[in-house]
């Protein structure tokens, strides 16, 4: 499964971080570096909530995140 994470930074200088296959997984961080950890867990966080209700079946056993262009 690839997940694209991007990265945005607002006017007030915190970052978003969201991950476009997973609607809803949209954090914030001070730093790109921060954003990218948060959302990263809580792309994960999600993914296993949908697997444990048997709203998505794993699809492989290789997790895969990358950042957008």
């Amino acid at each position: 499964m690839q997940l694209t994470i991007r990265l945005l930074r607002e006017s007030d200088g915190r970052w978003i971080g969201d991950v476009s296959e997973l609607p809803g997984v949209s954090v914030y961080g001070s730093t790109p570096e921060e954003a990218t950890r948060k959302v990263k867990a809580l792309a994960l966080r999600v993914i296993a909530e949908e697997i444990e209700h048997g709203e998505m079946k794993p699809a492989a056993d290789l997790l895969q995140f990358s950042a957008a262009a």
